[in-house]
This record gives C-alpha cells, structure tokens and sequence, in this order.
C-alpha cells in the first residue's frame, strides 16, 4: 500500500511545496549561475529509470559548457578543472540537485530511492540487477547516499540500493530523509573526481 500509493502521494506534496519554498532561491541561483560562466542555466541529461526507461534528469549546471557529456565526474581527467566556481559550491552543498524537484514532482523521480546512473554505467547497472534496484524510481536521495555517497565501491553501493529496494516503508524512508539532511550539513562522502574500483 505504502509503495504504490502513499509514497507517490508524499513525492507529490513534498516536492510540490519545496518548489513553492525554494522558488526564489532556485531564481537567485541561476541569476548567480549565468553571472559565472556562460551558458545554460540547467544541466539536462538523460538517465535510467524505473525498469530502465530513459528520462531527464534537471540539476543546476556545475561545470563549464564545454565539459564532455555524458561522461561520469569520476571518470573525467581532472574533474576539478571542468567545475565552476559556483558550481563547486553547489555541488558541495547538494544545491545543484534541487530542480530534481520537478522530476519528483512529475513522477519521474521519488524523493527515496537509488541514484539515478548513466546509461554507460554498465558496471553499476549490472550490480543493481542483481537486486531489482533498477526496478524501481530512481531517487533524489538513498540508503547510498547516507553510507558513503562517491566514497562507496560500486558493488557496495548497488548493494545498499538492493538493501533499500527490499525494506522499502515509511519509516525507512523518513530515516533516510533526515539522515541525508544531516550527511549533506556535515558534506560527507564527496570526492570530486574520485571513486573506488569495483570489488569482486
């Protein structure tokens, strides 16, 4: 009951009324974001999502115009030199993810869920179908997220995606909403440019 209605119901709400809430701040961002560099206020770009359809993700662009698309932080050669100036604050903060509030909104996200992956993160999509997380909506923020975020290995993090997937309810997902409130306070797990290999 929780999954196939209640938290669509919340996703709805939630998102709805941070939109209303963070609707002049998202404005002032993106006057300082075309005030840093030229180019697109937003970054869009297609992901996996549920049962691994394609959809577009929004964020608030991070990186210069020019940086290669499609292409994960970690995988890029000097991922530092491609990010903005605001942009690193941003992505520092997690403000860069706050028009994914529209995705929410529009029922191509959830608030809780995996992260959504690249269609070139075979290795990574690989592990989460050994545990059905690409089965389900792709999420703002998850158990992932709250036990390591860019720090984690990708079997580990594909792992604590299957871990999720298989004890979904509401209370999990009210933890897990407060404790990325606390991860992102205290920037834990952030390594621009960096992540673990796979382990076997």
């Amino acid at each position: 009951m929780y999954q196939k209605f209640w938290k669509r119901a919340i996703d709805i709400v939630l998102s709805g009324i941070g939109i209303v809430v963070l609707c002049i701040p998202m404005m002032l961002i993106a006057i300082v974001i075309k005030l840093d560099s030229p180019g697109p206020v937003l970054f869009r770009q297609e992901r996996v999502g549920k049962n691994k359809k394609p959809f577009i993700i929004l964020k608030f662009r991070s990186m210069y115009s020019d940086t290669p698309k499609n292409v994960p932080t970690h995988q890029l050669s000097d991922a530092k030199s491609y990010i903005t100036k605001v942009g690193a604050f941003l992505r520092k903060t997690s403000l860069d993810e706050l028009p994914q509030l529209f995705c929410i909104f529009i029922g191509s996200m959830t608030i809780i869920g995996p992260r959504p992956a690249l269609f070139n993160q075979e290795d990574l999509l690989a592990e989460r179908d050994k545990y059905g997380a690409n089965n389900v909506k792709p999420g703002l923020t998850g158990l992932a997220q709250i036990r390591g975020r860019d720090e984690l290995p990708i079997d580990v993090k594909a792992a604590f995606d299957g871990e999720y997937v298989s004890k979904i309810s509401f209370w999990l997902d009210v933890k897990l909403f407060f404790g990325t409130i606390t991860s992102v306070l205290k920037q834990d797990g952030i390594a621009e440019g960096e992540q673990k290999e796979l382990h076997m």
